[in-house]
């Protein structure tokens, strides 16, 4: 049985969740979890103003935060949550850059990345698509065996290491394997 060491991230552009689990054949261990903030915890005058001005800052912060947890817990591979488009577009673009930093701070430590919508998570983690977030707080905390129940953005991020380890890189795969996309449908 080989070990494989599982980061989960998920990404935001004031706090980034972070979760490490171990695979050992089915059995899944937590390891340790936590947020990278860079939140300046001044408000904004104009949702996203603050944001702009110090993007460059929060984007460093979180690459240097993520290549910290990654340098200490060695993690073989990394799943991130992929990005869903909001109603705001600027929030969207803003996350997505967060996104990109923590995709960064993986490949430039030579590590593979897998994406997965927050439908997958869910559907892996609870065994359903929808589930609210309280759900995959309670789920996460059953299935690590975890004292307390972890903070969203760490749930969050566990919950996406967790699905990566049950379904692996196949999971994304598997819904639209033999199927094409026609007319934005599948077929």
């Amino acid at each position: 049985m080989s070990n494989v060491r599982i980061l989960g991230i998920d990404p935001g552009l004031r706090l980034t969740g972070f979760g490490v689990i171990e695979k050992v054949g089915e059995k899944i261990t937590y390891i340790s979890s936590g947020t990278i903030k860079t939140a300046s915890g001044k408000k904004n005058k104009v949702e996203g103003e603050d944001d702009r001005e110090e993007l460059p800052a929060r984007l460093k912060i979180i690459l240097d935060g993520l290549f910290e947890v990654i340098d200490t817990y060695q993690p073989n591979q990394v799943a991130i949550e992929k990005v869903f488009v909001n109603i705001n577009p600027q929030s969207t673009l803003l996350l997505g850059q967060a996104r990109g930093a923590a995709i960064s701070a993986a490949v430039i430590r030579n590590l593979s990345v897998a994406e997965y919508t927050a439908l997958q998570v869910k559907q892996a983690v609870v065994g359903n698509g929808h589930a609210q977030k309280e759900q995959v707080q309670e789920m996460v905390k059953r299935l690590l065996n975890l004292p307390a129940t972890p903070k969203p953005d760490s749930a969050d991020a566990l919950a996406c290491a967790i699905c990566h380890a049950h379904g692996g890189q196949g999971l994304g795969k598997l819904a639209t394997a033999g199927y094409r996309v026609r007319g934005g449908r599948l077929v």
